[in-house]
């Protein structure tokens, strides 16, 4: 990797989408912000279609037509890389354009028989405290021929295009006219590293975020605690 140190303005749009670590959408890069970055690759190629979901076909009890198909959830679930809990630490550059550092958590389960995978990202700093907490929920697209993911942090929404790829995932923020903020990922077994890069068609991507924690074990969230008649 070539070290690069870019000046770029952002546009407003990728203010409007925040979120942080699976979800990691910097306001850092919602204005004009140097950064030592490093180049980072284009992600992979997609997962083989052996991977792709177990679905069932379900039925509108109202209207008795056909709904999208439903994703069993198993070891088979194309996401079920991602279930459970992981710690580890990340690096950044905040709102304030200074870099920080914390320890971030994920924990990741499916919920609706696997039709959906609830992801929560939260950020700790070393006196205790939680300055990031975000939400997102993946799922298939409504054509079933693809997945989105639907994040929320600190009061703002976005749903964007997720793409399951041969080691991770990757997906993208709007970032102004021929620019984006794209969030790789890498996970195997036991660890789960992600950069997020300012991608535009002026240069080569610059690494802004970065982090890698590991599996900390499996977890019953979101599922277990339903409320029961």
């Amino acid at each position: 990797m070539i070290p690069v140190k870019p000046t770029f303005r952002v546009s407003s749009v990728c203010r409007l989408t925040v979120g942080f670590p699976l979800l990691m959408a910097l306001t850092a890069c919602a204005s004009a912000l140097p950064v030592e970055a490093e180049a980072v690759p284009e992600p992979s190629a997609a997962r083989a279609q052996a991977n792709r979901p177990v679905a069932e076909k379900t039925v509108n009890d109202d209207t008795g037509e056909g709904m999208r198909d439903a994703v069993t959830p198993s070891a088979d679930h194309p996401l079920a890389f991602m279930f459970g809990e992981w710690v580890g630490p990340a690096a950044g550059v905040g709102p304030d354009r200074q870099p920080y550092k914390i320890t971030q958590t994920e924990r990741v389960g499916p919920m609706l028989d696997g039709d959906v995978v609830v992801v929560e990202g939260a950020g700790f700093g070393s006196d205790g405290s939680r300055p990031f907490n975000a939400l997102a929920v993946i799922s298939r697209t409504a054509q079933g021929e693809g997945w989105e993911i639907r994040s929320y942090a600190q009061g703002r929404a976005g749903t964007f295009p997720f793409e399951i790829t041969d080691t991770g995932y990757v997906w993208s923020i709007p970032a102004g006219p021929g620019a984006k903020v794209r969030y790789t990922a890498t996970i195997s077994d036991d660890g789960w590293d992600q950069v997020g890069a300012f991608v535009s068609a002026n240069g080569p991507p610059v690494k802004i975020f970065e982090m890698s924690l590991k599996r900390r074990g499996p977890s019953a969230w979101p599922g277990d605690g339903a409320v029961k008649p």
